[in-house]
């Protein structure tokens, strides 16, 4: 018997065999500076993963979140592009100038991110039968895809630049616009990183790594200026070049973020907590299947849990119904849930089914 109720009313009441959740992920401690660096370091490059279902429990506040996230970090890259452009003139800097443009790019991806978010608020019709929560994935795909052409013209303008050396004018201008592009790209990645994790947007944590991408490219501009300003005219383009580097590090960290969200990855331990939630019911003998799949930045469920074969249809279906409740209600992000009900011994790998009460007494 499968159950599936489109539109759930999970009741607080009847889970009485809830329980506290805890963050599945530890922190670095504060006993250990070198845990503290490391930790740093690795939010730096995009490395340390949060997951990001048990953060929000409503769906309209994280749709908000979302694209005031979006918002406000496009007006934010916009800005620290435009007082570089200005630089840009009075310097003469081709550094500058590609780094700029950087900024400009990263800011224009906030828009097809926005218009996943907005479809992602249509309903579900006959053809898009689970909505268009995966526009966002699909974002995600193109923030990747700016993430990687970030990293060949910062590749280009290095070899470039080593190939055929500039001279630099306004050196202390173009270190000023350079700090203000690094703290710009810096904070507008922390800010999408941080909503992104918490609402369960992969594109959103992956625009945040791009982001964080034309932060390195201006630190190569600002680094590259100060090697100018001491003679040695190929620190730029050598610092372009380890940049570039870092650049595909966090390509790699966004292509593994968005690349497990299509493939319908999820955290293995929110599989053992909806696994819990069902068991917990009183008449559910077990799991035989438990999937679940991000949709956008909501989650769905789809489970096969055994129950005892001599259940009428209706307690049958009363269990499912109880064991759906249970899951909306413990499993954070969890927006749909099909239980489908098996009888105990109806599959080889349940075992024998338990005997009657007529075969007991034959």
């Amino acid at each position: 018997m499968s159950h599936n109720d489109p539109h759930p009313h999970a009741r607080p009441e009847d889970d009485h065999h809830g329980h506290e959740r805890g963050e599945a992920h530890d922190h670095a401690d504060g006993s250990s500076v070198w845990a503290r660096l490391r930790h740093a370091v690795s939010e730096m490059v995009g490395g340390h993963s949060h997951d990001a279902a048990d953060q929000v429990d409503d769906v309209l506040e994280a749709d908000a979140a979302g694209r005031r996230a979006l918002l406000i970090s496009l007006v934010g890259l916009a800005v620290t592009a435009a007082i570089q452009a200005v630089v840009v003139v009075l310097s003469g800097s081709v550094a500058l100038l590609g780094d700029t443009l950087h900024n400009v790019a990263d800011a224009l991806t906030a828009v097809p991110l926005l218009i996943a978010f907005r479809l992602a608020r249509r309903p579900a019709t006959t053809r898009y039968t689970y909505g268009y929560g995966r526009a966002e994935d699909l974002g995600g795909l193109f923030v990747i895809g700016m993430i990687t052409l970030s990293s060949v013209l910062a590749c280009y303008e290095a070899i470039e630049r080593l190939i055929h050396p500039r001279d630099v004018t306004h050196l202390w201008a173009v270190a000023g616009a350079a700090v203000i592009g690094f703290a710009g790209n810096e904070l507008v990645a922390r800010y999408r990183i941080r909503i992104g994790r918490r609402i369960g947007s992969a594109a959103l944590v992956a625009d945040g790594l791009h982001a964080r991408t034309d932060g390195f490219t201006s630190l190569a501009v600002l680094l590259g200026a100060a090697g100018v300003g001491l003679g040695w005219r190929q620190a730029d383009p050598i610092i372009g070049l380890l940049i570039t580097v870092a650049i595909l590090g966090v390509l790699r960290s966004a292509i593994r973020q968005v690349g497990a969200r299509l493939m319908d990855a999820v955290d293995p331990g929110l599989v053992e907590q909806a696994t819990a939630a069902v068991t917990s019911v009183t008449g559910i003998e077990g799991v035989r299947e438990m999937r679940i799949r991000w949709i956008g930045h909501t989650l769905r469920a789809e489970v096969d849990a055994t129950v005892q074969p001599t259940l009428t249809l209706t307690e049958a279906h009363e269990l499912a119904h109880h064991a759906e409740e249970h899951l909306l209600v413990q499993v954070r992000r969890l927006t749909a849930a099909t239980v489908h009900t098996s009888p105990l011994g109806a599959h080889p790998a349940d075992g024998p089914a338990p005997a009657t009460a007529g075969e007991r007494a034959g």
